[in-house]
């Protein structure tokens, strides 16, 4: 029997350490498997909160390899495997992923060895990692999903990436991913049910030091940005995640957004379900 696709925000937040966001992360579930963007810190608890089993962490995919993104990689790959997980992960991403997986794996040698030859039960294969490291276009297909990778310009970062899931039964799912603005997003989505965009408050960035304004102005999507783009989206249900607010209420930056674009919008919280 067919199941209809979730998506489950794991984590909403920002390099800002906030208890009540956890790092980046987003969970596309079809048919009970789950597909994982971006692995940001306490990813493997905040995945088990939305019930998925830890074993069935088997398949990730990273925008870009920013720390708040992927300080939770050591956790994807060993949590998992010592709760039974035998397969090894399957992760795709930009250029510099292989090398960031092989220098976990050599970090945590002493524990695999441990693990290994130490008298815990264990398996020889949960711990490893399938690197693909990738380029824009269809990236992966199964009989649940298939999943196409766009460019977004991310500041200084070489290589960074949005995600279009489109599932088996028949819902799109467009992920940008941190980005400033660009049309990769409207064009990747076109209609799509669900976008689910970066975004930083107008009024909060004014208040800025002109240092991180700067930055903030390369690097990332306003507001008011994002409303043109959504504009042109047109997607079913605009979902706002990685939200800078810099002092402003949620409900101040949902205002921000809805002043100049009329569809549905919603600010996400960590769990919520989609």
């Amino acid at each position: 029997m067919l199941l209809i696709a979730q998506v489950i925000l794991l984590g909403t937040g920002t390099p800002n350490a906030d208890p009540d966001r956890s790092g980046p992360s987003v969970a596309i579930v079809a048919n009970n498997t789950p597909y994982i963007v971006d692995f940001g810190p306490g990813i493997v608890r905040r995945a088990a909160a939305a019930k998925i089993k830890p074993s069935d962490l088997k398949i990730a995919f990273a925008t870009h390899l920013h720390s708040d993104h992927t300080a939770g990689l050591p956790d994807l790959i060993f949590t998992p495997w010592t709760l039974e997980r035998t397969a090894p992960l399957e992760l795709y991403g930009p250029k510099g992923l292989a090398e960031m997986a092989k220098n976990i794996e050599k970090a945590y040698r002493q524990d695999i060895k441990i693990r290994l030859t130490g008298g815990e039960p264990s398996n020889k294969t949960g711990y490893k990692v399938n690197v693909h490291e990738i380029k824009p276009g269809q990236i992966y297909r199964d009989a649940n999903v298939t999943v196409e990778a766009f460019r977004v310009p991310h500041g200084e970062w070489p290589e960074a990436f949005g995600y279009r899931f489109d599932t088996s039964d028949g819902r799109s799912i467009v992920i940008s991913g941190d980005t400033g603005p660009t049309d990769a997003v409207a064009k990747a989505c076109n209609r799509c049910d669900i976008l689910i965009h970066e975004v930083y408050s107008t009024a909060g960035f004014a208040r800025r030091p002109p240092e991180w304004q700067r930055y903030h102005a390369k690097y990332h999507t306003s507001s008011e940005q994002l409303a043109e783009i959504a504009t042109k989206a047109h997607p079913g249900l605009l979902v706002l995640t990685h939200q800078l607010f810099w002092g402003t209420s949620e409900k101040d930056l949902l205002a921000e957004v809805t002043r100049l674009y009329q569809g549905k919008v919603v600010s996400a919280h960590d769990l919520d379900i989609f």
